[in-house]
């Protein structure tokens, strides 16, 4: 069997002419047009980025190497006894293209658990955080100060040929994706808990042990998979994965890149939406009087919310044109394991009254429930009630797919990200207003 790194490398060995191809013989053509509107509006849905770790299809959803969100779920490798895949599993899938053998995660995974100690210097970085921090403030600042680490930094000064820049970058993504769950774990122990001391157990996989850590029992190990598979990546033009791609590209280290992506991801336009829904559904509970409403009741709240000038959160998405995958894997789950939770209920009948009234008030251009509309509820049913924390699971989640993304960057030699700008009145001239 090969290791992980040797079979990256006959893969990106195979996959340099074809980049090399298409820049010799066809980098003068012409393949997209941009309106003033997507020039103003943050450069929305403009083809100008390169990713082949996943792509967001209009009516299928996210999809990590080809593969729709419901074969990922299927076809990789699951830990015995368990509903949901090894996160490992999917690392590999996103790194390499090929789904992994039981093998081939067994060593992934014993390759990681070597990796998972934190320097000292780091809990000593999140100690010195006032209790009352943000944890995404936290997080970035724990994974900022592993710089030093950076064994990317070190060959680069010490000089080394372009197309080895993947391989250290490589040791550098798989040290920090196996250290960012026992961060993360550590900070919510610190924060939550009132406990100092996170222990990692070396016999458990990424999702086993980061509920080992959090103090969860099962199913929680199952939903750690499940949320950091669905949460791994979204194309690369989304803020956060869009951050860790522009940080790299001037060779910054994956440390510099991933802090700056959890920054991204702290936005309340970005990351912080899951928190936004739960808090907005246990407000809906309250205005109920605790009770859990008729479909006809919630019909009745919807429509006075929207002729409120207000938005139904967690309804809607920029490119999807269907329910989300991500929405619908949480709620099989939530269909199997709390089918009788208060919450739930109001998701439930959410879900069943939303998206007619939408369509009908004809406004929303996606009717259906994004990923966000779930994820809090549940969370909160399996005791992680601090809405500030979620993000920090999301951002976990979402490292895995920016880092495969920056192995490859650095793989092709992808050069530095410097798009133009120019200046209102150049735009008011484009279009024939002066």
């Amino acid at each position: 069997m090969k290791a992980l790194k040797e079979k990256l490398e006959e893969k990106i060995e195979a996959y340099r002419p074809r980049v090399k191809t298409l820049l010799q013989e066809h980098g003068e053509k012409v393949i997209n047009e941009v309106t003033v509107q997507q020039v103003i509006g943050g450069m929305r849905g403009i083809k100008s980025l390169v990713t082949d770790i996943s792509y967001l299809d209009p009516y299928e959803g996210i999809r990590y190497r080809g593969y729709t969100l419901p074969e990922v779920f299927e076809k990789l490798p699951k830990p015995a006894g368990r509903e949901m895949p090894y996160v490992e599993g999917l690392f590999y899938l996103l790194l390499t293209g090929e789904i992994p053998t039981m093998e081939e995660v067994d060593d992934l995974i014993y390759t990681s658990v070597n990796r998972r100690q934190l320097p000292k210097y780091v809990y000593e970085v999140i100690d010195a955080f006032p209790n009352h921090s943000h944890p995404m403030a936290i997080l970035s600042a724990a994974v900022m100060s592993m710089q030093r680490e950076s064994i990317f930094n070190i060959k680069y000064q010490r000089g080394m040929d372009k197309k080895d820049y993947w391989k250290p970058t490589y040791e550098d993504a798989l040290n920090l994706v196996s250290k960012m769950p026992v961060i993360g774990a550590y900070i919510y122990n610190k924060l939550y808990r009132g406990e100092s001391n996170v222990y990692h157990d070396p016999t458990m996989d990424f999702g086993g042990n980061f509920a080992h850590m959090m103090g969860k029992d099962e199913p929680y190990d199952d939903v750690s998979r499940m949320y950091f598979i669905i949460h791994a990546d979204h194309e690369s033009g989304n803020v956060s994965a869009h951050t860790g791609h522009l940080i790299a590209s001037s060779l910054s280290d994956v440390y510099y890149a991933i802090s700056g992506m959890i920054n991204g991801l702290a936005g309340p336009l970005h990351g912080l939406a899951n928190q936004e829904v739960l808090r907005w559904i246990q407000a809906l509970r309250t205005n109920m009087g605790g009770k859990v409403p008729s479909e006809k009741e919630m019909e009745k709240f919807v429509w006075d919310t929207l002729n409120g000038g207000q938005v139904v959160p967690g309804y809607g998405h920029a490119v999807l044109r269907k329910t989300d995958p991500r929405y619908q894997i949480q709620r099989d789950f939530c269909l199997t394991h709390l089918p009788d939770d208060e919450l739930f209920k109001y998701v439930d009948i959410l879900y069943k009254v939303v998206p007619p009234i939408l369509k009908e008030q004809g406004k929303a251009k996606n009717p259906w429930p994004n990923v966000d509309a779930q994820s809090g509820v549940v969370q909160w049913y399996y005791g992680v009630t601090q809405y500030d924390y979620y993000t920090v699971l999301f951002s976990i989640g979402r490292a895995l797919g920016v880092l495969a993304n920056i192995v490859w960057d650095r793989a092709l030699g992808y050069p530095i990200e410097r798009p133009k700008s120019i200046t209102t009145d150049m735009l008011e001239q484009m279009v024939g207003i002066k």
